[in-house]
């Protein structure tokens, strides 16, 4: 499980619709094949799709570069934050990074989808579009369009809202890229944990060992220490971070959850109520090279969510700050 708000992965704008599973099928690059949507606006810039209503959506997915980046090239293992817009030729909302949270501030940052290039997110659960990012620069605005059936293929599910005839669009901004070791480790002289903190042990190329002061209450608020110090640039709101975790339960000192169990560092957005609240408030501030401990009660860890196995459990976290994008 990673240290999304519900799932394991950062999830922060609502589906419209049930996430659908989609197939690798092969679409074009072709700014000259036949289109049903028009984008107006931009890149970086809020677009608007619309459709012509008499037009029949195509049956083989269309990919068309709307406006070609000239920052670096996406490759297979990078780290992108993406913006976003998709729906149905009928108009049906799929999705978009551009819609404000409830109750966000106005100057809040956006919601975006941070993954590694080419994975689908639950804010962006389409493995075809997201493929389409690889070989892209950053900068760039591309849209893909076509028919349920030929974007989704086997994969559609019955009754899910979509039918195989259906016309989906989508417009996608590569907003940000970033390379990284994922193997990398926060380096520097460890201190010592303060008074009723936890121990950090982190050794090789594996979970980091983390220890509970036996007998102690777990805090009522969140608490955190910075055990290394790095000298990279600050975490801002809004953008990706990319971190090599573990997370164990105050209660037992089991170990829930490691970036290390899924193959190395991670990448998730910041500051923007995709992960949870606990991380929101302590990283946000930091430096690359960190490494910071963090205790996060339920209220700040799983508690809103009482579907979560760990919904009553107050976390303990290592956290690696890697880098920003």
């Amino acid at each position: 499980m990673k240290l999304t708000k519900n799932t394991r992965r950062a999830a922060a704008a609502a589906i419209a619709v049930p996430v659908l599973l989609f197939t690798a099928a092969c679409g074009s690059d072709d700014d000259s094949a036949a289109s049903v949507a028009s984008v107006e606006g931009k890149a970086g810039e809020q677009p608007k799709i619309k459709v012509d209503k008499e037009a029949k959506a195509p049956d083989k997915a269309v990919v068309k570069t709307l406006h070609k980046g000239t920052g670096a090239t996406v490759a297979k293992g990078d780290f992108v934050r993406l913006d976003f817009v998709g729906q149905t030729t009928k108009g049906q909302a799929l999705g978009s990074s551009w819609t404000k949270q409830p109750g966000a501030k106005a100057d809040a940052p956006r919601s975006q989808s941070v993954s590694e290039a080419g994975q689908p997110t639950q804010q962006l659960p389409v493995p075809r579009v997201a493929q389409e990012v690889l070989g892209k620069k950053v900068g760039t605005r591309f849209e893909i369009e076509g028919t349920a059936k030929a974007l989704v293929g086997d994969q559609l599910k019955p009754n899910g809202g979509i039918k195989p005839e259906d016309g989906l669009v989508w417009v996608v901004d590569v907003t940000a890229a970033k390379k990284a070791d994922k193997q990398a480790t926060a380096k520097g002289e460890q201190a010592a944990p303060e008074a009723g903190m936890p121990e950090v042990k982190a050794e090789g190329k594996k979970a980091a060992t983390i220890t509970v002061p036996k007998g102690q209450k777990p805090p009522k608020e969140t608490k955190e220490q910075v055990l290394i110090k790095g000298d990279g640039p600050k975490v801002e709101a809004g953008k990706g971070l990319i971190a090599q975790y573990t997370g164990v339960k105050w209660e037992d000192g089991k170990k829930f959850d490691s970036s290390w169990d899924h193959g190395g560092a991670t990448a998730f957005q910041i500051g923007t109520n995709g992960v949870i609240p606990g991380w929101d408030k302590t990283l946000v501030g930091k430096h690359v090279g960190d490494r910071v401990l963090i205790v996060a009660p339920p209220k700040d860890a799983y508690g809103a969510n009482p579907q979560s196995g760990l919904s009553k459990n107050t976390l303990v976290f290592a956290v690696d700050i890697l880098g920003t994008f």
